[in-house]
Order: C-alpha cells, then structure tokens, then sequence
C-alpha cells in the first residue's frame, strides 16, 4: 500500500521578507566593511572625511535594517531545517549553527552600536544624509573614545569572519551536501508564510 504522507525532500522556504531583509543586510554590511577598511588606509583628506561620514550614515541605515530584521524573526518562525539535513547533522553542528546565528544578530548590533558611540566620545555627531541630527551616544571623552575605536574594529573584523563562516558553510551544503539548505533562502523558488 502506497505512503500518503509527503515526502522529505521538499524544503520549506523562508518568507519572501525574510530573504530580502537577509540579503540586503548581508550585501550592506560586506560593502561597509570594505568601505571601512578602504577607508581607513586613507591620508587625511576630504575624500576620507566623506567616506567617513557616508560610513556613518550606512552604519545607522544597517542598524535600523537589524532591528527590522530582528522584529521579523521575533514574529515569524523560521522553516524547520530540511530532513536531510537534520537527519544527518551531528548535534555539534546543530549547536553551531544555531549559536553563529545568534552571534551574528549579536554583531549587527554591536558594530554600529561601537561605531556611533566611538563618534560621539570623539565629539562628532552623526547627521545622518547631513539633514538629521542624531543624538549622541555618550557624552563626548576622547579617553572613552580611544578606549572604544578598538571595539569597533575588533566586532566588525568578528562579524566578517563570522559571516565568511557563515557563507562557507552554506556553500558547503549546497555544493557537497546537496542537501536544500541554501535553497530556503535562495532568492528565486516557491515562497513560504515563514
């Protein structure tokens, strides 16, 4: 007698927000780090005090772009993992993946949070486009603003070797696992209510 139940193969997606809010989020934060690091190496000049403050207004637009992402997923739970994959991933790696998922939201917070505070103890606000002035983080110290500019450098240079984990091993399954798991956020393909 023929199984009426569906079978494992087919791989619940994420919502079509999900995947625009990953990859536009993913895309932004691999520009501003090498924006940052371009940056950086610059001689004082007006081009560097551009960059710096189109740097700055990025790294809000990042941080408004975490939390919306951030809500989402509060509010929408993700697919479950497909069957190969939770068939036949160790629990190590279950404990993995889900642990460079939550520093990775971790991160996306850390960095522009490090990056806005840096520049208020270093007594430059932000006005973000050069229209809106924001408040300042903390109050202007330049001992607090040296303490701080390293912390920034050291969370970006985290979230680019943890997000280069992260696309690794996404690559990893799909190129030898072949086992569906970039295809739930793959932009193209069938959408779920995820």
């Amino acid at each position: 007698m023929p199984s009426t139940s569906t079978p494992p193969s087919t791989t619940a997606r994420y919502s079509t927000t999900a995947i625009v809010l990953h990859w536009l989020l993913g895309l932004s934060l691999m520009a501003l780090l090498g924006v940052g690091l371009y940056m950086t190496g610059l001689p004082f000049s007006p081009q560097r005090l551009k960059l710096y403050n189109w740097h700055k207004w990025a790294g809000v637009a990042i941080l408004a772009l975490s939390l919306a992402r951030l809500l989402w997923r509060l509010m929408h739970r993700p697919p479950a993992l497909p069957h190969a994959v939770a068939v036949r991933m160790p629990g190590w790696q279950k404990a993995l993946h889900h642990g460079t998922h939550h520093l990775l939201y971790v991160l996306f917070f850390a960095v522009p949070l490090t990056g806005w505070a840096y520049s208020s103890a270093a007594g430059f606000p932000i006005v973000f486009l050069g229209v809106l002035p924001l408040p300042d983080f903390v109050a202007a110290d330049k001992a607090l603003a040296e303490a701080i500019k390293p912390w920034h450098a050291y969370s970006a240079h985290a979230l680019a070797n943890l997000a280069a984990l992260h696309i690794a091993a996404a690559l990893k399954h799909h190129a030898i696992g072949r086992d569906g798991l970039l295809a739930r956020m793959w932009p193209a393909g069938k959408r779920t209510a995820h």
